[in-house]
């Protein structure tokens, strides 16, 4: 048999052919979608076979309901903290700083803090997709514990980056609830240990704090598993979560919702040298075949999402239902600390009009006349005399007689 000479080969059978190659083992029917189109990507779902969903999400998903995004030009949380004069706006964030100063943290704690904020229609979306029993776990750069509120189990979060809903001891590592937190920031109290008097930190990933545990793990032991990725409102920039998109198997299709198209991927020698470097995703390859961007902010993609699954209406009743019963419980939480911030008042006040009973002691005290005795008179005559002199040797220009 005559043996075909490589440079003879069509280049595209060539990429075909390596793609073919460095497939995962487990399918070589690996052409999941029909074409990398949004419409394909609801056709795999609905279709029984994509069974296991991984949801990657950034600051953009919070950003409607009212939550500052850390990068948005002029409405970005680094813009919003210039009035704390910090010496640089990532010093709110480093620990050393914190340490020493962390009136600043506690401060900009309010704006943030779990419970003042409802959960946007993204978040509702994913509380779908894990009813649905599709949603293998959801990885997460936030901090502002919505995805909690939204109903989504502590087993299929992974907070890359931490959250309020526990915080430590620096000191001596004992752990508090969110409400012991809560009760202490929105009083401006920083927050000290009741052991040790620590300074005690919401359990938010600082610069220079590793990554929770549960984060590598997680990332090593789901994404093989994938049948589907979806990325949404994050810029894929920050290390190590933006490599995570390398992590899903060849076979498995994902799905970019964004404003912008991010995450094609770094040729930076530097970040290569670190083995930081990402393939990254290939909307742009000729060859592409499971990279799909849907350019939407992430709530009418969402449900443009849901309506294209059919599930649009059921994802307006979720939302409907769950913003009636978060405003219910945030009404009584608002009468209950108005109650309480009254009680204290009155009881103050109360304790300022006290009347005062004078004792028989006090009364005649009170009344005794007050006789000058000759002692007196000498004394008063004496300091008068002193205070003449006094004025003389100050002023000698001025006339004293």
């Amino acid at each position: 048999m005559k043996k075909v000479p490589v440079d003879h080969l069509h280049l595209d059978w060539t990429l075909t052919l390596r793609h073919y190659v460095n497939i995962s083992k487990k399918s070589w029917d690996f052409l999941k979608l029909e074409n990398a189109n949004i419409e394909s990507i609801v056709k795999y779902i609905n279709s029984g076979q994509c069974k296991k969903i991984i949801t990657m999400a950034g600051a953009g998903i919070s950003t409607s309901a009212g939550i500052p995004d850390f990068r948005s030009p002029g409405s970005g949380l680094y813009h919003n903290l210039e009035k704390y004069k910090l010496p640089n706006p990532m010093a709110i964030f480093e620990l050393d700083y914190f340490r020493h100063r962390p009136e600043a943290f506690f401060t900009l704690a309010k704006e943030l803090y779990p419970g003042s904020f409802k959960p946007t229609p993204c978040h509702y979306f994913l509380k779908l997709l894990h009813e649905k029993g599709l949603l293998l776990r959801h990885f997460t750069q936030n901090i502002d514990n919505l995805e909690r509120i939204a109903g989504l189990p502590d087993d299929v979060l992974v907070e890359a980056h931490g959250s309020f809903h526990t915080s430590h001891c620096l000191t001596c590592k004992q752990e508090y609830a969110l409400h012991w937190m809560k009760e202490r920031i929105f009083s401006d109290v920083i927050p000290t240990c009741d052991k040790c008097n620590g300074l005690v930190k919401p359990d938010i990933v600082f610069f220079g704090e590793n990554l929770p545990y549960r984060y590598f793990h997680r990332s090593e032991t789901d994404f093989p598993d994938a049948d589907l990725l979806i990325i949404m409102g994050t810029s894929l920039v920050v290390q190590p979560f933006c490599s995570l998109v390398d992590n899903a198997p060849q076979d498995c299709p994902r799905l970019l919702l964004n404003k912008e198209k991010v995450g094609v991927g770094t040729t930076d020698r530097m970040l290569a040298s670190l083995g930081l470097s990402t393939e990254g995703l290939g909307f742009d390859n000729k060859n592409n075949v499971r990279d799909v961007f849907l350019q939407r902010d992430c709530d009418s993609g969402c449900h443009q999402l849901a309506d294209m699954l059919g599930w649009g209406e059921e994802l307006k009743q979720l939302i409907s239902s769950e913003h009636a019963r978060l405003d219910q419980e945030l009404k009584k939480e608002k009468e209950e600390q108005e109650a309480l911030t009254a009680s204290l008042k009155k009881t103050s006040l109360g304790e300022k009009e006290k009347p005062h009973h004078a004792t028989g002691a006090d009364t005649e005290e009170k009344e005794k006349p007050h006789h000058d005795t000759g002692a007196d008179t000498e004394e008063k005559e004496k300091r008068l005399s002193e205070k003449h002199e006094n004025v003389s040797e100050n002023h000698p220009e001025q006339d004293c007689t």
